[in-house]
């Protein structure tokens, strides 16, 4: 019998395990190899004396392009015709960065236009009582 602990990983609901390790280990996983969307991460470890710990991580995969919409949300209710806005970049790969395409316009907020018309408004009524003073 060992005098260590050992490690059993499992990814998702397969049977055979991604690999077994004496503790303390290193590895590092390849979500390259993964399809893109949620998984889990299933640690079952033993000690000397047989008795098991499981640790489940949930986590997700994201390796494809991204996709970023605009327009309507999950779950909104709509009605008549709705302008949508979609944009699907790649991060490229980890030793170059794409700059084209990695950016998703947005268009500008309705509170920046509330704030940009109340200061024209103040500049106009600022400028209109300065000139009476002056006359």
């Amino acid at each position: 019998m060992s005098n260590k602990s050992s490690i059993l990983v499992f990814l998702d609901d397969n049977q055979k395990p991604y690999g077994e390790f004496s503790v303390p280990i290193n590895f590092e996983l390849d979500t390259r190899k993964l399809v893109d969307g949620d998984h889990i991460l299933k640690i079952i470890s033993k000690d000397p004396n047989g008795k098991e710990g499981i640790r489940k991580i949930p986590f997700s995969v994201r390796n494809g392009p991204a996709i970023a919409i605009e327009g309507i949300k999950e779950n909104e209710i709509v009605d008549g015709i709705i302008p949508i806005m979609i944009n699907a970049y790649g991060k490229g790969d980890q030793k170059q960065f794409l700059i084209e395409g990695s950016e998703t316009p947005h268009s500008i907020p309705a509170w920046l236009w509330v704030v940009i018309v109340g200061f024209i408004g103040w500049a106009i009524y600022y400028a209109v009582t300065a000139m009476k003073m002056s006359l």
